[in-house]
């Protein structure tokens, strides 16, 4: 499976990667994704070949990721789409934004009157997730909606079965445009992997510095190259240093 990628790493590239549909498959609930026993060792092996130039980049909180795959945190990582980043100069929290709580309040309302939504809550943002209650999607985007429709520091973000409300300017693509001005990203070339709406900022940055974007799973896309699934992914990756893969 990792023929359908060509060779795209080196020891001169700066690694991104997105998690959920990505590293790891979709879950009907984001706390029930499987985590293949592998990615965690693939990971810390990338990291080492890469001299430190591998970062995730995810819009899961930090103390999620850190509770499904590692604590405490061992890599480079921008969280909550961009709004948490840590890299070798430290970390640094985007404030809470103005006006979230009337979002966090209209959310769990629905929540309580309709099975199937989760709410995740994270520093930042919140998330609304219908997977589990497709049927409500039109009703979680346009409560959401109205919710912030008087905060213009606020923005509603899709993806895939979830509805998010963040700040606005902050993004998985400003993230990766602030590591590739710090060692020991900055003078490699990035690549991209993702799954989502959500990583197409990613992709448009990559690209523009002369890097690669890699959509994975199916979905329009302006990233160049495409991936069938997590497990091509990650097999790929393992194959891009001789590292011992993951099962695909």
């Amino acid at each position: 499976m990792s023929t359908l990628l060509p060779r795209l790493l080196s020891d001169r590239s700066a690694l991104f990667l997105d998690f959920d549909g990505t590293l790891a498959d979709l879950a009907p609930r984001p706390d029930a994704v499987a985590i293949d026993p592998q990615l965690v060792p693939l990971l810390h092996r990338l990291h080492e070949h890469l001299g430190g130039a591998l970062a995730l980049i995810t819009g899961r909180a930090l103390d999620d990721l850190e509770s499904m795959l590692v604590s405490p945190w061992p890599w480079p990582g921008a969280f909550e789409h961009g709004a948490v980043r840590l890299s070798l100069q430290g970390g640094a929290a985007a404030m809470r934004p103005n006006g979230l709580a009337r979002a966090i309040a209209a959310a769990e309302h629905l929540v309580s009157r309709h099975g199937g939504l989760l709410l995740e809550r994270k520093q930042t943002s919140i998330a609304l997730h219908y997977r589990l209650a497709p049927t409500l999607e039109t009703l979680c985007v346009d409560t959401l909606s109205r919710a912030i429709a008087n905060q213009p520091g606020l923005q509603l973000l899709r993806g895939k079965a979830v509805v998010e409300v963040k700040s606005i300017g902050i993004s998985k693509g400003t993230a990766i445009e602030a590591f590739m001005r710090e060692a020991p990203f900055a003078g490699r070339v990035p690549v991209f992997a993702g799954d989502d709406v959500t990583d197409e900022a990613g992709f448009d940055v990559v690209q523009r510095l002369g890097g690669q974007g890699i959509k994975v799973g199916e979905g329009a896309s302006r990233a160049r190259h495409r991936c069938p699934n997590p497990a091509a992914l990650r097999h790929w990756l393992g194959d891009a240093f001789a590292i011992p893969s993951t099962t695909p």
